[in-house]
């Protein structure tokens, strides 16, 4: 389905795994050394008493079942019992249930069910990372033309900022799985897989939904060229006709896309909104007591309907946000925030960055939204070519959907989220990081600057075919081992990723509050 090599996947899974060996024992030791921070945290109580299997799992995996991690364990374990539960969507804790219930079935005599969901999640979540860098890599061929470019975006990728969240037991490893999947299926002009690898992914998490907007770009994209062609045939039934079907297809594409999230927010108002409809088994007693200690909403309790149940368009997910995390526009704008701006600033300024130099190099391609003829925009100096690159026209619609979710992240979420929420969302950051690291760092640049911007193809060739490129193994570790000549914003771009990277272990898996 996804065509790639095994040299290729052979190479990038040498990358990510290597970080994924180093990152388990790594966040073993901090949370042995380190005592564990005590965080207003959800946490349940254990129904099943812990064998010595199951210590020795949470020695060594402890660490990534903290914070929102504790929530897809439980709902993976005993469904969705507490309304704020479902800010969580079902593809991923369901993923983690069949693994733990079918690959993991012989271990269920030495381990709990809850540790085999544990080890799940970091198994999945291992594979989820890998299959991701190595479809980022052809995605990355695909649209920036450029198989350099594209190697270095990829391992950047396993050296993201959000690395422990790749790891620990959150979706966001299975979430950019199946978005780099999707844009490289619409890439390839496949656009019913790419609409079904979309969908699923809005049944991970919920900004899979601003994710039809890429179907309905290159669609419009699409007729927009065609209808350029058929200008001059004035054959207005033709065009008529494409006017149609360009319709149907968008609202097609857009219902498959919502249609997940819809069936949940049904799912929960059926849950939590009709007592007398029974969706789950009993409650246990302990996590009822829970929930009268802590406040939380059962479902199907007693005490009277929440509010969001008489909306006109009951969406818990929307209830749950503004009630019990408080999001809204501008909200986070409080002085006792100011270090979780710091803490996100990087990636506010990287994305500022990337957008800011797209439009300067692409100002007619931006302001015809790319549905124009090219004229003198995204082409090559002195050429009649495309550019390739991160100046490439194919980048619009990614830049578009990076700065929406950087816009939105900013002023209208906890900021300090924006980190893994970009990372794991879109590939602009690494494309524009591996622009950078490229055209400034004289490592790099093994060939004449002329031929910088070569168009190099992808398809059938290894990650290490490039030319002059055979005996870099990866760029990145020779730009770490020659760091004292290193350029001083290949030192800001490589330091931002391996400080964030280390400190991500030291403070997520002890309960210190991170990105």
């Amino acid at each position: 389905f996804f065509n790639l090599e095994p040299s290729q996947c052979a190479e990038l899974a040498e990358d990510d795994g290597l970080m994924a060996a180093f990152l388990s024992p790594t966040q073993a030791l901090f949370n042995l050394l380190i005592p564990d921070h005590a965080a207003d945290a959800f946490s349940p109580p254990r129904l099943s008493k812990p064998g010595s299997c199951d210590r020795l799992v949470e020695w060594l995996l402890g660490g990534l079942s903290r914070w929102d991690a504790e929530h897809f364990l439980f709902i993976a374990e005993h469904g969705y019992v507490y309304e704020h539960n479902c800010a969580f969507f079902p593809l991923f804790p369901l993923s983690l249930r069949v693994a733990a219930e079918t690959a993991l079935w012989p271990l269920q005599g030495v381990l709990c069910l809850r540790s085999r969901l544990l080890l799940s999640a970091a198994l999945l979540n291992g594979l989820f990372s890998v299959l991701a860098s190595s479809i980022l890599y052809e995605l990355s061929c695909a649209v920036l033309q450029c198989r350099r470019r594209a190697l270095l975006a990829a391992i950047l990728f396993c050296l993201t900022p959000a690395n422990v969240f790749m790891a620990a037991a959150y979706s966001e490893s299975m979430f950019a799985f199946l978005v780099f999947a999707a844009m490289w299926q619409l890439e390839k002009q496949r656009h019913w897989a790419s609409m079904l690898l979309f969908s699923l992914a809005s049944a991970v998490r919920s900004n899979g939904l601003i994710n039809a907007g890429f179907l309905l770009y290159f669609q419009t994209k699409h007729v927009a060229f065609k209808l350029q062609k058929s200008a001059e045939s004035r054959i207005k039934l033709y065009r008529l006709a494409q006017f149609l079907n360009w319709a149907a297809s968008l609202v097609v594409t857009t219902a498959f896309v919502f249609l997940p999230f819809a069936l949940f927010q049904f799912y929960a108002y059926l849950k939590f909104c009709k007592p007398s409809v029974s969706l789950d088994r009993t409650v246990p007693k302990q996590l009822l007591q829970l929930a009268v200690d802590k406040g939380y909403r059962v479902a199907a309790s007693n005490d009277g309907k929440a509010p969001w149940c008489s909306w006109d368009l009951p969406v818990l997910y929307t209830y749950i946000q503004d009630v019990y995390w408080n999001v809204g526009f501008l909200r986070y704008f409080e002085p006792k925030q100011l270090p979780n701006f710091l803490l996100a600033a990087p990636t506010i300024l990287l994305g500022s960055w990337a957008a800011w130099w797209y439009i300067a190099a692409n100002p007619w391609h931006c302001l015809t939204l790319g549905l124009v003829g090219r004229k003198t925009g995204g082409m090559q100096k002195d050429s009649g070519k495309p550019a390739a690159g991160f100046s490439s026209p194919g980048v619009f619609v990614y830049m578009v959907h990076s700065t929406a979710l950087l816009v939105f992240g900013t002023f209208c979420m906890h900021v300090q989220v924006i980190t893994r929420f970009l990372g794991s969302s879109s590939p602009v950051l690494y494309w524009f990081s591996a622009h950078l690291l490229y055209d400034n760092e004289m490592l790099l640049q093994t060939e004449s600057p002329s031929s910088q911007h070569e168009v190099l193809p992808c398809e059938k060739h290894s990650l290490r075919s490039s030319p002059n490129w055979s005996r870099m193994e990866n760029p990145v570790l020779a730009l770490l081992s020659n760091w004292r000549q290193s350029a001083t914003l290949t030192k800001g771009i490589l330091g931002y990723a391996l400080s964030y990277w280390l400190l991500g272990l030291v403070l997520h898996c002890n309960f210190f509050p991170w990105t």
